[in-house]
């Protein structure tokens, strides 16, 4: 089945002068951003599914292990489920494991919502060798969320997998639970993955490893926009660093600059100078504690219907009902 893109013909143009405007406003800010769903063009798509084989990277595995121990539970507390609806399906894996622990999958519809078209090819063909009706949308999680039929018969089960939650600042993180409660029905479900806090030295390698891979990931950004908004950053003069701020509870990923440049995005009508040792902030990532998740979720209008922890990679799912 082709993805649905919820645009019109010109949905090439309208998402480039989309990120063109992104670009400009995020590198005035004070300090320099690039905003972290821009990550995920094919190449970085791809680097990012080799980050998650990685063994510094625990989230994926931890994810997986609680999914294999507890999906036919997590299911067995959303009764009448025909829905799922994932946001940001990466290579489909996960919700393969949870739709074949699904006692039919007959009438079982699978709504993937993902702005990069490789990830929803890959969850696509993924999704494949189960009996479900597979629905790709090419659009943001709010666009994704906002398209899901009013009426609906049976439950939904909206997943939100792999620490995604902990991209978001805690206002944006709350106002987007909102978002996703909005969407749903009472007594529709939010099965949420997020990673919980662990030593910095474990924290750190997960976001640096000693490969490289995620440093490639990340000046993988600077590379999508001079290929898509024809700007001149040069790589080489970018180093990666991530760097654990303890006051925030979240791991930082920077690119930094090495030395004093100055760099031109013709789409974005935009010049960028650079000092030494200045850094463009790419991405944060949040970490909780089991308890504050469950606390954040009942303020977004949620109630919890259980927990699962895993204890040795320190990662929490957590299922809760639309009140």
């Amino acid at each position: 089945m082709r993805p649905f893109v919820a645009s019109s013909a010109s949905a090439a143009d309208l998402e480039r002068k989309a990120f063109a405007d992104d670009v400009a406003y995020y590198l005035r800010l004070d300090p320099k951003q690039l905003p972290s769903r821009y990550f995920y063009d094919p190449l970085g798509s791809a680097l990012f599914e080799a980050i998650c084989q990685l063994p510094w990277y625990s989230i994926t595995r931890a994810e997986r292990r609680l999914l294999a121990a507890h999906a036919s539970q997590i299911l067995q507390r959303v009764p009448s489920l025909s829905t799922i609806v994932e946001l940001g399906p990466g290579s489909g894996e996960k919700l393969s494991m949870l739709v074949a622990a699904a006692p039919s999958t007959a009438s079982l519809t699978v709504r993937l919502v993902d702005v990069s078209p490789a990830a929803l090819d890959l969850a696509t063909r993924t999704l494949a060798a189960h009996a479900v009706t597979v629905e790709p949308h090419q659009a943001s999680y709010e666009a994704g969320l906002e398209a899901l039929p009013r009426h609906r018969d049976g439950r939904t089960l909206v997943l939100f997998l792999g620490s995604n939650i902990g991209n978001f600042d805690p206002p944006g993180a709350a106002e987007f639970l909102r978002a996703i409660r909005r969407a749903l029905q009472p007594g529709d479900a939010l099965l949420i993955g997020a990673d919980l806090l662990k030593a910095e030295r474990d924290l750190l390698l997960a976001y640096d490893d000693p490969l490289g891979v995620t440093a490639a990931f990340n000046r993988n950004l600077l590379m999508r926009v001079n290929r898509e908004l024809d700007a001149d950053f040069d790589l080489d003069a970018f180093t990666h660093r991530a760097i654990w701020n303890r006051i925030e509870s979240r791991v930082e990923m920077h690119l930094v600059s090495t030395r004093s440049q100055r760099v031109h995005v013709a789409a974005s009508g935009f010049d960028l100078t650079l000092e030494a040792g200045e850094t463009i902030w790419t991405e944060s990532s949040y970490k909780y504690r089991a308890t504050e998740l469950v606390e954040m979720l009942q303020r977004g209008g949620f109630r919890e219907i259980g927990q699962w922890v895993d204890a040795s990679d320190a990662f929490a799912l957590t299922l809760v009902a639309a009140a």
